[in-house]
């Protein structure tokens, strides 16, 4: 079985997150998602809409996934790559490069991302009152 693994806040659930979710489970056979908790966005300042349980709830609810394991630091994913027995590491092509050292471990590989939308993008719009659905 060959294992993939990717991290993520997932926050506002939206196409984009899907896309790359689909992508990444087509790499292989089992999608884990790492998905950073409460206290791991309040160190990287980030401030999520939902909270962990129920944005684990939404991925686990995705078909693509199989796993989801909480984020709890920058450190941690080799640790997780090991334990899991992970083939492949993805990421969006954001974070090219950021990631390069865990080819020691596995293959890591950076996937394009849904440029028309983002949960950056969604929370300037609604901050904004700009309802326009991005076209695809």
């Amino acid at each position: 079985m060959k294992r993939v693994i990717t991290y993520g806040t997932f926050d506002l659930l939206h196409y984009g997150h899907i896309h790359l979710l689909r992508r990444a489970k087509q790499l292989g056979d089992y999608l884990i998602v790492g998905l950073s908790t409460d206290e791991f966005n309040e160190i990287k300042g980030k401030n999520s809409y939902f909270t962990y349980e129920q944005r684990k709830l939404l991925l686990e609810s995705i078909k693509y996934v199989d796993k989801v394991i909480p984020e709890e630091n920058w450190e941690q994913k080799v640790r997780d790559i090991l334990s899991y027995n992970v083939d492949v590491f993805v990421m969006g092509d954001d974070w090219k490069g950021k990631f390069d050292f865990l080819n020691d471990y596995c293959e890591v590989v950076y996937l394009q991302r849904t440029l028309e939308i983002s949960t950056t993008k969604i929370k300037m719009d609604i901050r904004a009152d700009v309802f326009v659905a991005p076209q695809e």
